[in-house]
């Protein structure tokens, strides 16, 4: 492949697993102020690049690519990155959208429509086909998001979040305390266990309360070790947090957990966002779990 394309602006290309919500995240990104374009043959992505620099009126791009794309395949895409990041002189990021086997299941079910590599077979033979598939994209993906709990209103707060146009430079942090019960958050790159920690619940009168009230955050603050543990929590990531942006990753999700996610996770992780904020850093803060069950079915997002 040839190019001459002399543009610095965000591309953000789109794939993921079929019915995980990948059009969905293309409008999204479309509010957003880029040029969305679903379905665009690999062979024509640079012709496209071309052609938009040479436009006086051109738009960051979001591009739309999975197994329905003319002349997809792994290896071509995989080729097509890697000579864009390497030729290009344009801001490119892929965004790998993923789900959970049973709502993805869930979602074909309710609204009847056939999986792509499933027309003569069942529905999860498609889903774990093409799972195995694009494994290696999801590898290599510079944000996974799973939508498996998102509503449309929590997947457009993550997408503005992380591709928004008028966000700063450097690395955003998005930092979420979650409940053991409900899971690890698959999103997560940092995954931080403060069940150790002297547990609220069994006193009465916290029970009902959450991290955030200051009788919890009094009782959770006075545990012997969670100075030592903040301590040499915000030293590691003093360490880690540059050399990630160092390597140009744009987003990292702390995840911090506890049993029910109301109390000690949401503590912790109110802490750890001032520490962020008076580092000077973009974080966002979110409390999965903190209400209940948290995750929504997304039963939406098709």
């Amino acid at each position: 492949m040839t190019g001459d394309i002399k543009i610095s602006r965000p591309v953000v290309l789109v794939t993921g697993l079929s019915g995980a919500g990948r059009t969905t995240a293309l409008k999204m990104l479309e509010d957003l102020s880029y040029e969305a374009v679903d379905n665009l043959p690999l062979s024509l992505l640079t012709a496209l690049l071309n052609a938009e620099a040479s436009s006086s009126d051109w738009q960051p791009l979001a591009i739309g690519v999975d197994i329905r794309t003319r002349d997809f395949g792994v290896d071509v895409f995989s080729t097509e990155l890697d000579r864009l990041t390497a030729d290009h002189d344009i801001d490119v990021q892929m965004l790998f959208l993923d789900c959970e086997d049973a709502t993805l299941l869930r979602r074909y079910t309710e609204t009847r429509r056939r999986h792509p590599l499933a027309l003569d077979r069942p529905v999860p033979d498609g889903i774990r086909l093409e799972r195995a598939m694009l494994a290696p994209l999801r590898a290599r993906a510079d944000t996974v998001i799973d939508t498996s709990q998102k509503t449309l209103w929590t997947l457009k707060e993550r997408i503005t979040e992380q591709f928004g146009l008028d966000q700063g430079p450097g690395l955003g942090v998005n930092v979420t305390s979650f409940s053991y019960r409900r899971g690890v958050p698959r999103e997560a790159d940092l995954v931080f266990d403060v069940r150790f920690l002297t547990n609220p619940h069994y006193e009465e009168t916290l029970r009902p309360l959450t991290g955030q009230d200051s009788r919890v955050s009094v009782y959770i603050a006075a545990d012997p070790d969670f100075d030592v543990f903040l301590e040499s929590l915000t030293g590691m990531l003093g360490i880690l947090l540059p050399r990630y942006e160092a390597e140009g990753k744009s987003y990292l999700t702390i995840a911090v957990g506890c049993t029910g996610g109301r109390h000690r996770s949401v503590y912790t992780a109110e802490r750890l966002a001032e520490w962020l904020e008076n580092q000077g850093r973009r974080y966002f803060l979110r409390h999965r779990d903190m209400d209940g069950w948290g995750g929504q079915d997304g039963r939406d997002m098709l």
